[in-house]
């Protein structure tokens, strides 16, 4: 018998308000639908509007920032007197689409840019000397930092000393002490009045590019890059950010720039089929490789380029660095689980070894993901240890980090992911003393939870309710995409498949579902042909050879009670099979046609029924920690 790996914990439902159930009525949206909307703050008539609306409505008025009115003026005064303006971005996707997009609208608000973006290895996060060295060398007279800055006290005080103004453009977290910068543009300062703070570096960047450029069509074209910045940052989809991202979504559909285009093409996703789930997988990884195993100018460059020849060629580049990065990561990953496992029990997962500082992120989201508890993996830099951080958020890391801050020469980050470097003689003291703060802020037992959203008959596991789920998208941080319980499956197939993934292949009574239950390869072994399950998943679509089929993406399985009844009755499919193995979305590989109908019944697979739907789900709305690739 297998047995849940988590307490699955399903939702009371709440009568919604008049104007709720009259506004989704003339939605055409089912009560299902409603009660999922109002669990997630969208409690009123208005508000739905909001949410399922014109994307730009939800766009704040960007002079709400803190010293946006500085920021212009400075900008202006540089326009007019020709100077030169040197910006500077973070080497993770969100500081590099947030750099392209500042770098994008000076240019057409007639200011020459140059960009520049730190090595990781030799500058690391935040604004670096060596950064207002070059900026002094180029002769610029303003430095714009990008989703960074607002600690660079020292780095920005030699600026200033230098004759070069810093324009600081942030969002994390602001420090009681900040750095005498021309200005500040962060929606975290106390001062400020801005509605929707919780926007990703792009996201602050994009409001920037419409000061300058007020709302047409120079300043939303940008949409693209802060979308993408947005979803690789892991900021909450909601307000702002998911208005963002709608947008951004349409702009990549409709016009990919001519580097998005060829990062698409090397990873087999056609830009109209462009949903969160391929940014966040297929797009947002190898911007990220090229400043973890590379250059992460040369996604900057991608980014900027308008020859689609050039970007082809840095396309290329990230191609081959996103492989060593997936190489590098899957070794650090098995060493870092040997090491963890001398840690077992405690409340954090903390290790350091010989690994590439350029994966230690990737590591320690995975080793979280897969104990359920936060997870700290640093990089033996000799004297010296360079460490990031993941977690689920009960733990704030950001805080945590702050607790030990006299311990490390720097730090930062957010609740669920965080970084600092530390004395390598300090390391255990750290982690005598990170260990205290989590083991007082965290619940000794740490129940893993599923919190599922619906309870689904298997027979209305079709394209009808598929197309309803999207219709609500799109999905991400703080608005996950729901998990649904089938109850009643039967196992026709289980097996182990590439990647360290589960494929089974569930029966109803005249049709199977493909299921997939990526990381879990020990689930193959736990589930025999004919026994009966329930699942919790969340419904995806995939498409293989033009050939659109829906999946089961599994995140736990339990032992379905016996019941009087078989498995309900699933409406007939449009086309008798699927493709075979299951991967993740930038894999490419035709279907299994000899496999037609060999598991007992025909799969759901074919066209969507006219059903008018939005952008197509993500992964990110998991939450599974696994997928922050920051």
């Amino acid at each position: 018998m297998i047995l849940p790996r988590a307490r699955w914990v399903f939702p009371a439902a709440s009568t919604p308000p008049a104007d709720l159930e009259s506004a989704a009525a003339d939605q055409g949206l089912a009560s299902w639908a409603v009660q999922l909307l109002m669990r997630r703050g969208v409690t009123d008539g208005e508000a739905l509007s909001r949410y399922l609306g014109e994307p730009r409505v939800g766009l704040h008025d960007p002079r709400l920032l803190p010293d946006a009115d500085l920021f212009r003026a400075r900008l202006e005064r540089a326009r007019d007197a020709r100077e030169l303006v040197m910006v500077f971005g973070d080497f993770d996707a969100d500081g590099i689409t947030g750099l392209a997009v500042i770098t994008l609208a000076l240019r057409t608000f007639g200011i020459a840019a140059i960009p520049y973006v730190p090595s990781r290895l030799d500058e690391g996060h935040g604004l670096s000397m060596a950064a207002v060295d070059a900026a002094e060398r180029e002769r610029a007279r303003v430095l714009i930092t990008v989703d960074t800055g607002t600690t660079s006290i020292a780095e920005i005080a030699a600026a200033q000393a230098r004759g070069i103004d810093v324009l600081v453009t942030d969002h994390h977290r602001v420090p009681a002490d900040l750095p005498n910068a021309h200005a500040i543009v962060n929606a975290h300062r106390t001062e400020s009045g801005y509605p929707d703070p919780q926007l990703s570096g792009a996201g602050i960047a994009f409001t920037l590019a419409r000061l300058l450029l007020g709302d047409g069509p120079d300043a939303l074209d940008l949409a693209d890059l802060a979308a993408i910045g947005t979803i690789a940052d892991v900021a909450t989809i909601l307000g702002e950010n998911r208005a963002i991202v709608r947008l951004g979504l349409e702009r990549i559909r409709a016009r990919p720039r001519p580097g998005l285009a060829a990062l698409l093409a090397r990873a087999n996703v056609a830009p109209a089929d462009v949903d969160v789930e391929s940014l966040s997988f297929a797009i947002a990884p190898r911007l990220n490789a090229a400043g973890r195993v590379g250059e992460a100018m040369d996604a900057a460059r991608l980014l900027l380029t308008a020859d689609p020849d050039e970007a082809a060629a840095l396309a290329d580049v990230l191609e081959a660095a996103n492989v060593q990065r997936r190489d590098l990561t899957k070794q650090a990953v098995a060493d870092a689980r040997m090491a963890a496992g001398s840690v077992e029990g405690a409340a954090v997962t903390i290790v350091r070894g010989p690994w590439p500082v350029g994966v230690v992120g990737l590591v320690a989201a995975r080793l979280a993901d897969e104990h359920g508890r936060p997870a700290i993996v640093g990089a033996n830099l000799g004297d010296v240890v360079r460490a990031s951080c993941r977690g689920d958020g009960r733990l704030h890391l950001a805080d945590a980090l702050a607790a030990c801050g006299d311990l490390l020469i720097r730090h930062g980050g957010h609740a669920g992911a965080a970084g600092f470097e530390i004395a390598s003689a300090d390391w255990d003291g750290f982690r005598a003393r990170f260990l205290a703060f989590a083991g007082a802020a965290l619940p000794r037992e740490q129940e893993r939870v599923l919190d599922v959203d619906l309870a689904v008959p298997a027979l209305e596991v079709d394209y009808r309710f598929h197309a309803g789920v999207a219709k609500l998208g799109p999905w991400g941080m703080g608005n996950p995409e729901p998990l649904i319980a089938v109850r009643g499956l039967m196992v026709t197939r289980a097996r182990e498949v590439n990647g360290g993934h589960t494929q089974l292949v569930l029966k109803r009574r005249l049709d199977v579902l493909d299921g997939i239950a990526f990381g879990w390869p020990e689930l193959a072994a736990l589930v025999r042909e004919g026994d009966r399950v329930d699942v919790v998943a969340r419904l995806v679509s995939r498409r293989f050879g033009g050939v659109e089929s829906l999946q089961l993406d599994i995140r736990d399985v339990a032992h379905a009670p016996d019941v009087a009844h078989a498995p309900d009755v699933a409406h007939a499919p449009d086309v008798a099979h699927a493709p075979d193995v299951a991967h993740a979305p930038d894999v490419a590989h035709a279907p299994d046609v000899a496999r037609r109908n060999l598991e007992g019944g025909s799969r759901i697979t074919g066209t969507r029924p006219p059903v008018a739907v939005g952008p197509e789900p993500d992964p990110v709305g998991s939450a599974r920690v696994m997928r922050l690739d920051a």
